[in-house]
């Protein structure tokens, strides 16, 4: 029996909005989730997810999602694009396209997918893809959140490796990769892969049985981003402050509050590169807060002073809607709030940290501080 189910597209819109409050600024676009979400509804199709104890051990599971950087797609690449004479061939079927290419190569049915994050499109996209397939999607990921690299996810902490994969982009190219050395390498031939389809490829990867699977997966994290959605939904509906309520759900914090100042970024080897920087409104007039993202938000400083750092979790949300943002999207004069949650527990290790998930991880010769002693200091 299915443990969670999108009906309609209220249902569809809530669980965006809850994935982006948990995407700290990346995981794809609204409109890329709304509309593969509104074309399945059409379609008649299921939007449902089960808990990993009715996916039975023995089948094979993979993780298919979007890879590449979140910036804007500039003019001068659109008049590239035209030059060389490509075409949207798969556009919203790409992802599709890649599960089906790795059970080809694999030559065994896929039984279940696992999102790869949490994020307004590469959550909504496994769930629409297993929909179209008939493949049961699981209630969770292999982050908690939204990532940039493969280092991230848990299957590199617990030593599971991610190849073969594929990738299939929208213009019709076809890439199956057996083998790489190691997941740096995997990380980086999948953003290079993006990198040549202009900006983004979809892949599937990770192929583990199920059992292996429920070892490393993050349980519960699509129930919990439609509770979060219906959260913010629900309070503003009764005139309550809707990042209370779902900061509520989520056990977290209210880090700070004001209005975007400026944002600078770069597109750069596959990633949106950049700082958000924000000055204080309200209770925290005249202080600053600084947010370093690589695709999504990883580094911060307070006043100067380096904060709230990955493996925890820091989103920007608008103040009065409760309503997450991407860091393609933020500009100046935003009135955001930034929330914080604790991150997985397992990259609060040494190897989490310095191999995959913290400050030094990203270029930062900053010691981490758990989300939590830093607000029980406040």
């Amino acid at each position: 029996m299915p443990h969670g189910k999108l009906e309609t597209l209220q249902d569809c819109e809530d669980f965006i909005h809850g994935c982006l409050f948990m995407g700290t600024g990346g995981g794809g676009s609204k409109e890329w989730g709304m509309s593969m979400f509104e074309d399945a509804l059409a379609a008649g199709l299921p939007l449902e997810w089960l808990d990993m104890a009715d996916i039975p051990d023995d089948v094979w599971t993979v993780t298919p999602y979007g890879m590449g950087s979140i910036a804007p797609v500039t003019e001068e690449k659109r008049a590239e694009i035209e030059r060389v004479g490509l075409e949207d061939k798969f556009g919203d079927y790409s992802m599709e396209e890649a599960v089906k290419e790795l059970g080809r190569y694999l030559g065994k049915p896929i039984g279940c997918l696992v999102a790869a994050e949490l994020g307004a499109g590469n959550t909504p996209a496994p769930l629409v893809t297993g929909a179209r397939l008939g493949i049961p999607v699981v209630d969770g990921d292999y982050a908690g959140r939204a990532i940039p690299d493969e280092m991230q996810g848990t299957p590199f902490l617990y030593g599971k490796h991610s190849w073969p994969f594929t990738s299939v982009d929208r213009w019709g190219n076809i890439a199956i990769i057996k083998y790489t050395v190691n997941p740096h390498m995997l990380e980086r031939i999948g953003k290079m892969l993006a990198v040549a389809a202009y900006g983004s490829t979809t892949m599937a990867a990770t192929p583990l049985s199920a059992k292996e699977m429920k070892d490393i997966l993050v349980p519960g994290t699509l129930t919990q981003s439609l509770a979060i959605g219906r959260a913010l939904r629900e309070a503003r509906q009764k005139g309550e402050d809707p990042v209370d309520a779902a900061l509520a759900v989520t056990n977290g914090w209210r880090l700070f509050e004001g209005v975007v100042s400026a944002k600078e970024w770069e597109d750069r080897d596959g990633y949106m590169f950049g700082t958000t920087h924000i000055q204080g409104t309200g209770a925290y007039a005249g202080q600053t807060l600084d947010v370093w993202f690589k695709n999504e938000n990883h580094v911060s400083w307070l006043n100067g002073q380096p904060w709230v750092c990955s493996p925890d979790i820091l989103s920007l949300v608008y103040k009065d809607t409760g309503i997450g943002t991407t860091n393609t999207l933020i500009k100046e004069g935003d009135e955001v709030v930034a929330v914080g949650m604790k991150g997985l527990e397992g990259f609060r290790t040494e190897f989490g940290l310095n191999e995959a998930s913290g400050p030094r991880y990203f270029g930062f010769d900053i010691d981490y501080v758990p989300i939590e002693t830093l607000m029980a200091a406040r």
